[in-house]
């Protein structure tokens, strides 16, 4: 995967903004964004439809969140890549993101040169 354009990230989060925020990061950076959503139930059923090399999760969005999604995923695939997208001082609920296999934290505001060393970190 040293290839950046070869590398797929999936994006969830409620919040249109920092959703807008990681596609044009991510996508100055040369990775493929093939899927969005906007919640926890949404991101499971795109992650089975696009099985990305990575996903950035939310960790708080209205409905299933993202620890619980995160859990749910890796149940489908134990290999995937999650990293949960966090402000800072949260650490009992990133403790659990990690327990349900989480890979690593990407904490907000976004700086483009942490989402794309994070990302790579994880695909190691």
């Amino acid at each position: 995967m040293d290839n950046k354009q070869s590398i797929s990230v999936m994006i969830v989060d409620d919040e249109l903004f920092f959703r807008g925020l990681l596609r044009d990061i991510l996508t100055r950076a040369g990775f493929a964004v093939v899927a969005e959503a906007n919640n926890g139930a949404d991101a499971v059923e795109m992650f089975r439809q696009h099985s990305p090399d990575v996903v950035l999760m939310d960790i708080y969005m209205p409905g299933r969140n993202g620890i619980e999604s995160t859990g749910d995923i890796v149940a489908m695939n134990r290999e995937a890549k999650i990293l949960i997208c966090s402000g800072v001082g949260f650490d009992q609920d990133l403790d659990a993101a990690m327990q349900a296999g989480a890979k690593g934290v990407i904490y907000k505001p976004f700086y483009e040169e942490e989402v794309v060393d994070t990302i790579r970190k994880a695909l190691l």
